[in-house]
């Protein structure tokens, strides 16, 4: 069984690092608010990454193919909440001093992996490939494959924080940080766009 983690994690390399919802929500973050206080949202998101992996290997997955109409919402709604966070960002770059912007909290990190579908789409795809279809050791197989995607998705998301709090270092005056939101706010919507329409 411990044999395939090699072959998952290259399989997971490039989907886990490329730009995505998930890693654009927390560079976003990070730039903005700096790693630590992404802290609370990443123990959110990767706590539901867990369970959610976990349930789809044990057999979730099978209930979402009878029901396509309830990937398609989920979808719409992650790019809906996706492009609500852009919004926010975007926002951030031009209200008055007296409003408060908030760091992204545990529930939002929740939330995110909730509605995100690429990491449903990827969730599928790493068990039709690693999955055995025999019963044999199919439990433990499934917490094995649910831990190594939650921990390698967290290595991706906290790289993408850490550049994301640097590259805010560059931007700490006041036009600077608008500007810095207004881009990842931008891209953050186009990645939304890219959710609604994939």
């Amino acid at each position: 069984m411990l044999h395939m983690i090699p072959a998952l994690l290259l399989f997971l390399l490039p989907l886990a690092y490329s730009p995505g919802p998930g890693n654009m929500f927390f560079a976003a973050n990070g730039a903005r608010f700096g790693f630590r206080a992404t802290i609370p949202a990443n123990i959110g998101y990767h706590l539901a990454t867990f369970l959610v992996t976990a349930a789809i290997g044990f057999g979730l997955l099978a209930a979402l193919e009878r029901f396509p109409q309830a990937f398609i919402a989920l979808k719409l709604a992650g790019a809906l909440y996706v492009l609500w966070i852009a919004w926010g960002l975007i926002r951030a770059g031009v209200v008055k001093e007296g409003h408060a912007a908030r760091p992204a909290g545990f529930v939002d990190g929740i939330v995110l992996l909730l509605l995100n579908p690429k990491a449903y789409v990827i969730i599928a795809l790493m068990f039709t490939q690693f999955l055995p279809a025999s019963d044999g050791g199919r439990i433990l197989t499934v917490i094995l494959i649910a831990t190594v995607f939650t921990l390698n998705n967290l290595m991706a998301f906290t790289a993408w924080t850490l550049v994301g709090d640097r590259l805010a270092a560059c931007f700490r005056s006041p036009q600077g940080a608008r500007r810095l939101n207004v881009v990842f706010g931008a891209t953050l919507a186009g990645v939304a766009i890219w959710m609604a329409l994939a």
